[in-house]
């Protein structure tokens, strides 16, 4: 039997909470965070609601509700009597859901890392002014990462957020970390995710073309091989600060959009 350990220090720290946000949606991010980075094994049992909350300094009510929410997402497992486990197997996020590009594209038979290329200050181009709403005379912030699967590159991703005001305006924190956040071996969304931001009204499009000269080269493979160009935007406090595009080589595998009955 599966027993639990000592709490986590991962627990301990800090919820980040914006304004507007429910609580609930800060403390299902900071447990989705540690069972899919590992901080909780497979197979582990949680702390219990009343330990939850005065670990992470919330009521027990949110703490109900995301522990629901995770059990909904095929995070965790209740065994009735014993208590909530983390489930044997992290399941596979698809397209449907605003996610970062590297959990979308996990496969979980493989290791698949970020590496980050570039961070600068530049002059909006169409596909940024036109998806954030920026001045076509506006500064934005570009990161560039490769993603490599088991050490193979897959995907490159280009994310963008605006500059100055434009950011401030809307998140000072956002504004204050983001050199920090750029520096981690993951996309900046996954790292804003994590520190707390929510982001919301997301949209992905998926468009499948040639890779050209340009796209081909860090990927490693010829101009003409198909790529499939996923291009994703998120709000922010109901404004759009976020803009990126992932371009997937063909030998990669499937990506997958969960359907749901409606009724």
């Amino acid at each position: 039997m599966t027993t639990r350990l000592e709490p986590h220090p991962f627990l301990h720290q800090q919820l980040h909470l914006t304004v507007g946000q429910p609580i609930r949606v800060a403390v299902y991010t900071r447990l989705a965070d540690g069972i899919r980075s590992g901080v909780f094994r497979l197979g582990e049992m949680l702390p219990r609601e009343t330990e939850l909350s005065a670990m992470l300094g919330v009521s027990r009510t949110p703490v109900r509700e995301a522990l629901m929410l995770l059990e909904e997402d095929g995070l965790l497992v209740t065994r009735r009597g014993v208590g909530r486990f983390v489930t044997d197997f992290i399941p596979h996020g698809g397209l449907e859901q605003l996610r970062p590009f590297e959990i979308a594209l996990a496969d979980p038979n493989m290791t698949l890392t970020v590496q980050p290329v570039r961070f600068e200050l530049e002059r909006v181009t169409d596909f940024v002014s036109h998806r954030l709403s920026l001045d076509p005379a506006a500064n934005a912030w570009i990161r560039e990462s490769v993603l490599l699967q088991d050490g193979v590159p897959v995907a490159t991703v280009q994310e963008h957020l605006p500059a100055g005001r434009y950011l401030s305006d809307v998140s000072a924190r956002i504004a204050t970390e983001l050199s920090e956040i750029a520096a981690e071996p993951r996309t900046l969304l996954a790292s804003m995710q994590a520190n707390g931001h929510v982001f919301t009204n997301g949209v992905c499009q998926i468009v499948a073309t040639d890779a050209g000269p340009t796209r081909a080269k860090p990927l490693n493979i010829g101009p003409s091989a198909a790529v499939l160009i996923l291009t994703q935007t998120a709000e922010h406090g109901g404004v759009p600060i976020y803009a990126a595009k992932c371009v997937v080589a063909s030998g990669h595998g499937s990506l997958s959009v969960r359907q749901h009955n409606p009724n």
